[in-house]
């Protein structure tokens, strides 16, 4: 009797533990798993349970890319959502050419929109981890032992040259690397070439641009909300009509502006220190093409330009400066303005409030969608949208000449032009001016002045 106690005593207990095991390897039996490389291989990443695998296509994901890892490599973006976003797919091809491990790009914060948005905020973070694999290895953070260094100072900090080539990051920031094991890149803007790199490095760039870089579900299916709306009643064009008060400031343009609103500009543009210019002659920079163009310029631009007036115009932009007064004239033009603010409802734009790198992302959903893309000034947005659109195979953008336009205007104003000859001569200025795929400007030892990338990627377009 003791001996059958003792067996059925031990049975139970050993039930217990097993129990006990299978949940405890329900919490940590994944974690530990990824860190087991034998046991979790990418065809077990593609498995579906059989309750699900009838409603979710498969994800085939590309191979993990075997090399040796020379370190670790952190970058902390500047700028606004496409400054930024140009920054991270050079980071990616830098990492995949020095053999490092990429740390998830941090975004800026102190900039002047002062946007809280962290990557997983504004990107699918594991598209882009996943899509990559098989040419860098990024990670989320860096692994603890190397995260308590960091932690306590123990890793390099530096800004690297602009417009550097791939071989600057070879000779100068590798050894770095291999001596620190962690470096941090504490500025990323226009860092790397634009002209002269091995043409698979460009088109990783490229690669991570159109398909590494995808915003998150939430961005997504509210952009694709407002061009079904948008598409319900017929073509539109997007104006990407850059008239913010930042904007403003910090480029010295007060074309149309009363004397206070020209006093409240030059405050604010002396009140942040990282904006270097601050005495700007507005007349002389309008003039070189140098300025946003106006509401009013551009409603006389869109009008010589023979775009129909009951065309839906979506404006992507931040708030007008100077609001309806200065909106006035286009509005009167083109009656259909619409905005995102205007299509949504207030509750589906109340999570992207003061995060305006979300909003912009929104915006250049839309803008990629849209059967005319205008933009009034060459910023990072217009460029990158331009380039994504060519990538697209070709959809009109037109990117108006300013400085050939300020002139025209101002002789229609002044009225040695008629409007015929005002209508025809724009026109034939922008026949070659609709953003079709053509071979990238270069201008030797002049970089900043070299026709961007992402503007016009032409590596990466099929001929």
């Amino acid at each position: 009797m003791i001996l059958w106690m003792t067996r059925g005593m031990t049975t139970l207990l050993l039930w217990i533990c097993v129990v006990q095991l299978l949940t405890v390897g329900e919490v940590w039996g994944p974690r530990l798993l990824k860190t087991w490389p034998s046991c979790y291989t990418p065809m077990q990443t593609n498995i579906h349970s059989s309750s699900s695998s009838f409603l979710e296509p498969k994800v085939f994901l590309p191979p993990k890319r075997a090399y040796k890892n020379n370190g670790y490599l952190m970058v902390s973006c500047n700028g606004g959502l496409n400054q930024m976003r140009g920054a991270i797919c050079d980071m990616v091809a830098v990492a995949r050419y020095l053999n490092v491990t990429l740390i998830v790009p941090e975004l800026d914060k102190s900039s002047f929109w002062a946007d809280p948005s962290d990557f997983e905020d504004i990107f699918d973070v594991d598209h882009f981890i996943r899509s990559l694999r098989d040419e860098v290895r990024i990670l989320k953070e860096l692994p603890p032992r190397l995260k308590r260094r960091v932690e306590h100072g123990n890793f390099h900090s530096l800004a690297p040259i602009s417009w550097s080539d791939i071989s600057y990051y070879h000779n100068q920031i590798l050894p770095l690397i291999q001596r620190y094991k962690v470096v941090h890149l504490n500025r990323t803007d226009a860092r790397l070439a634009n002209n002269g790199l091995p043409l698979e490095i460009q088109k990783l760039r490229c690669r991570v641009n159109y398909s590494g870089l995808k915003f998150t579900s939430q961005i997504e299916e509210l952009g694709e909300k407002v061009v079904k709306i948008l598409r319900k009643n017929g073509p539109f064009l997007v104006l990407h009509l850059r008239y913010e008060m930042d904007m403003l400031a910090f480029s010295g343009c007060t074309q149309g502006c009363n004397s206070e609103e020209v006093e409240e500009l030059t405050r604010m543009r002396y009140a942040y220190t990282w904006w270097k210019e601050k005495e700007i002659n507005s007349d002389f920079k309008r003039k070189e093409g140098l300025c946003p163009m106006t509401p009013e310029e551009t409603a006389l631009i869109l009008r010589a330009l023979k775009i129909d007036r009951n065309i839906q115009i979506y404006i992507a932009a931040g708030e007008i400066y100077g609001g309806e007064r200065r909106m006035a004239s286009l509005a009167a033009e083109f009656p259909n303005l619409v905005r995102k603010e205007t299509l949504l409802d207030p509750l589906e734009l109340g999570f992207f409030q003061n995060h305006s790198s979300q909003m912009a992302a929104l915006d250049y959903l839309v803008s990629l969608e849209s059967d005319i893309f205008v933009p009034t000034y060459d910023g990072n947005m217009a460029r990158v949208v331009e380039g994504h659109r060519r990538y697209l195979r070709f959809k009109k953008t037109i990117r108006l000449d300013r400085k050939v336009l300020i002139d025209l205007i101002d002789r229609y104003s002044e009225g040695s032009l008629n409007w015929e000859e005002f209508s025809n001569t724009v026109q034939e200025v922008h026949v070659d001016r609709m953003g079709r795929p053509a071979r990238r400007v270069m201008i030797s030892d002049r970089p900043k002045e070299e026709e961007y990338f992402y503007a016009n990627p032409y590596e990466c377009l099929d001929s």
